[in-house]
């Protein structure tokens, strides 16, 4: 059986980066860029926008695909972005019904503010007692059925 995109996301996020990083690293190949360089683009993106726990940094990732493979340029182009916010509305639908929000803090059971600290040392508990892993593969699913 071979690696699936979820796979790689998980795998990357097991590796330390965080869950943006590892959901548009997964298809650096797809985009054409390093996994370093897919890496660097999606940073800041974790932990819900640096650790603000807004937006979940797996669904930025998904995004951030979708507007590299399906993303319009020109300020014009009407049809188009009304298309993508379409596409994107529909994703992160199904990224809410699937893990229960798109916010990284409700992921999380946090309160607006909490947590803002440095982050956590990745251990096996950390693994366990969070749904990021199971927010990486989800997210790059969803990214792999709607833009591949």
């Amino acid at each position: 059986m071979s690696e699936t995109r979820a796979d790689r996301a998980e795998a990357l996020f097991r590796q330390g980066y965080n869950c943006s990083q590892s959901v548009f690293a997964a298809f650096a190949d797809v985009v054409g860029v390093s996994v370093e360089e897919a890496a660097q683009l999606a940073s800041p993106f974790g932990a819900g926008f640096g650790k603000l726990r807004e937006v979940c940094g797996a669904v930025s990732g998904m995004t951030m695909l979708a507007g590299k493979l399906k993303g319009y340029s020109d300020p014009k182009a009407r049809e188009e972005k009304i298309e993508l916010y379409k596409l994107i509305q529909k994703m992160c639908a199904e990224f809410e019904e699937k893990e229960g929000s798109i916010i990284c803090r409700e992921l999380l059971g946090l309160e607006k503010g909490e947590d803002l600290g440095e982050p956590a040392v990745r251990t096996e508990e950390y693994y366990r007692s969070r749904p990021c892993v199971g927010a990486c593969r989800t997210a790059a699913e969803i990214a792999e059925k709607y833009l591949l």
